[in-house]
């Protein structure tokens, strides 16, 4: 009897379980995701990514499968209050002042479980979210449009526009400088011509080591207090193709012989050299699909970016570096031969290989890329290194930033 007993209880869990209700899962574990934008098309979704990638180095987009928009986030997480503190974060210190946190499937993530928005201030969710590339956006979440081109959905993303501009827009003041916050204007420039370069300038705390901000260049901005007791700051720009350049200065009293206070402004320049020989730089902004030696679309920019910096400079010789995350062999997906397009998975073929063929294979595509646009074989060099060179561990959150391709300056 007992026996009986216990296959009927059996038989019933197995009849309840098929019964479920469609949202539910035994076990859903999803991920937490930063969300700065949600958008209909995915071509806004790219632009905004692109732009928002010189902020932060890891934002991508995906496929919110439930509400059928492409979500823009900047950080991935399990940790459910590291993303709702990493929010409060960036709406306090960034232009991304409507920043939420989505949990739930995204992209390829299998499952039937509906995702939750959450707003970081009140915790509570939000039920409805609205496209920033539709009329009318929720008042809930950010209002985006002010910060990309809104554009009709297209089958390929475009080609980059001009990244120089004539002039820098005149810096306008916002509030009265205090001891707390001042306003600052970085001016971005090319050393050769002094014409506008598109950029951001992150501020370090110097005593505490660590990126406090991000700027965009060459408008008016208001810097917050690094709220330390000496108050030294170090202001880093980088931008793709030029010289890194660093200003040291203390915030309380912003002085130097090229730091000019007017309008209530305090304008610092940055004037940016192209690379030499020697340098190395890193591709922050070019991203693969998993397992493939295929580009992501969002890619374009940064790639075209360095393709200018090579016809500009006919006397450049590069090498380009390939890196991966970790050692292991797998799956290696690659471009067909018969194929001209180097920013999706279509006419691809499939193979195997270890970590090193992988970071290989996607120099290699980056120079089939320059060379289908008409830049000499002669001035490319290949050099692949697997998970040899990590710039962080393997196992650390952020891990994802040692698949990279560095550019290394061989002529000039």
């Amino acid at each position: 009897m007992k026996k009986y007993y216990v296959f009927s209880l059996i038989g019933l869990l197995i009849f309840l379980s098929a019964f479920k209700a469609p949202n539910q899962l035994s076990n859903p574990q999803y991920p937490y995701y930063v969300v700065i934008g949600a958008f209909e098309f995915k071509k806004n979704a790219v632009k905004f990514t692109n732009k928002a990638s010189s902020e932060f180095k890891s934002t991508t987009y995906a496929m919110n499968p439930d509400r059928k928009l492409y979500y823009v986030y900047m950080l991935k997480t399990n940790n459910r209050e590291e993303a709702i503190a990493e929010a409060l974060r960036l709406q306090a210190t960034s232009s991304y002042n409507d920043t939420w946190v989505y949990g739930g499937p995204l992209g390829n993530e299998s499952g039937v479980v509906k995702g939750s928005d959450t707003n970081p201030v009140t915790k509570q969710t939000v039920e409805f979210i609205k496209p920033a590339d539709s009329e009318n956006a929720d008042p809930e979440v950010a209002e985006v449009t002010e910060r990309t081109e809104i554009v009709e959905e297209e089958p390929e993303v475009a080609e980059q526009s001009e990244a120089i501009t004539e002039t820098a827009v005149e810096p306008v003041p916002v509030a009265e400088n205090t001891d707390k916050q001042k306003n600052f204007f970085f001016k971005i420039y090319r050393a050769d011509n002094n014409s506008t370069l598109d950029g951001n300038v992150d501020m370090i705390d110097v005593d505490r080591s660590r990126k406090l901000a991000t700027y965009e260049g060459n408008k008016a901005v208001a810097v917050t207090s690094p709220g330390t007791s000496s108050e030294n700051i170090a202001l880093l720009c980088e931008v793709f193709g030029y010289r890194k350049v660093q200003k040291n200065m203390n915030f309380g009293a912003p002085e130097g012989d090229d730091i000019v206070l007017e309008n209530n402004t305090y304008t610092v320049p940055f004037e940016l050299a192209r690379l030499q020989k020697g340098d190395i730089a890193v591709m922050y902004n070019v991203y693969f699909f998993k397992d493939a030696a295929v580009m992501r679309p969002e890619s374009r920019w940064e790639v075209n970016s360095l393709l200018n910096m090579l016809n500009e400079n006919p006397k450049y010789k590069i090498k380009i570096h390939g890196h991966t995350n970790g050692g292991a062999s797998g799956k290696i997906i690659s471009k067909s031969d018969k194929s001209d397009n180097f920013f999706a998975l279509t006419n691809t073929k499939e193979g195997y290989g270890s970590a090193k063929k992988l970071s290989q294979e996607r120099a290699e595509i980056i120079r089939d890329y320059l060379l289908a646009n008409g830049i000499d074989a002669s001035r490319m060099q290949v050099k692949a290194w697997g998970g040899k060179r990590p710039i962080i561990d393997k196992m650390h959150t952020q891990a994802q930033n040692n698949v990279r391709v560095e550019i290394e300056i061989l002529e000039n």
